[in-house]
């Protein structure tokens, strides 16, 4: 089958500085279809540094020479990853609408203004319970109050930072939240990433597959792959065990998102 990694970031974001064309010629020796890059816009992040602030001009169109460069041998797809609070969502909708973006990935990195990138938010959390169930909710909070995005990034983005010794985020443990975002998200007609960075530190992908599990049963259909990379080597991690993953699950289709609208490729 064709596999798209839907989920990349180039030297375009603060946190990564990955040559475009290293990238797309990893995907190629990788045996990707396609690539899709998925630089951040995160309005209003704590502590910002105006430097990591993305010439969005200047990217998109990079984005199409890349497209036109490799139109032969590989699928350029021009992504994009907003980190989404409440008082950005209008602002962040703006700029998704100014560009011919073909896939946007709605994130949480930020909750009540602290990244748990950085330990502060687990010292002002009294446990785990607490300080997961917050994330979820801004997650909710998302599904519900912003309509411009095609999927849900990495639900559990939080696992990788928490300090805790047991690191889950099970489905049991959260289950009637956890409905609510999968249940609104197969309502808008949107989709779900399976995030392939947790195997790299966690064990397993993120969501976890209990939760991957959860969304088949409630009907979602649409789930795409994505690595997370921020270096060549990180790019498709773990592709071959997260496609044996979802057929497992039931999935017969893995999708990829052009012009905004998801194609389904068989899993095979």
């Amino acid at each position: 089958m064709k596999m798209f990694d839907s989920h990349v970031h180039s030297l375009f974001s603060g946190d990564s500085e990955m040559d475009l064309n290293i990238a797309c010629n990893t995907s190629i020796e990788k045996g990707l279809a396609g690539i899709a890059f998925t630089d951040h816009l995160d309005i209003d992040y704590p502590n910002f540094d105006v430097n990591f602030l993305i010439d969005f001009e200047k990217y998109s169109n990079m984005m199409d020479e890349l497209k036109s460069q490799f139109f032969s041998r590989l699928q350029v797809l021009k992504g994009i990853e907003v980190g989404i609070q409440p008082h950005v969502t209008e602002k962040t909708d703006e700029v998704i609408k100014k560009y011919d973006f073909d896939f946007v990935i709605a994130s949480i990195h930020v909750i009540g203004g602290i990244d748990p990138y950085y330990g502060e938010y687990f010292k002002g959390n009294p446990d785990k319970k607490t300080a997961f169930s917050r994330y979820l909710s801004e997650i909710l909070y998302s599904v519900e109050n912003f309509d411009n995005f095609d999927v849900i990034g990495h639900i559990g983005y939080i696992r990788r930072y928490c300090n805790y010794d047991d690191k889950s985020l099970k489905y049991d443990d959260y289950c009637d939240v956890l409905d609510s975002i999968l249940k609104g998200v197969i309502k808008k007609g949107k989709g779900i990433e399976v995030n392939t960075s947790g195997y790299r530190t966690l064990g397993t992908p993120i969501p976890d597959l209990d939760i991957i599990k959860r969304y088949r049963e409630l009907g979602g259909e649409i789930i795409t792959t994505g690595s997370d990379a921020h270096a060549p080597e990180h790019i498709a991690y773990n592709f071959s065990t997260i496609k044996k993953a979802l057929s497992d699950i039931g999935f017969n289709y893995i999708a990829h998102f052009e012009n905004r609208k998801p194609l389904f490729e068989k899993i095979t």
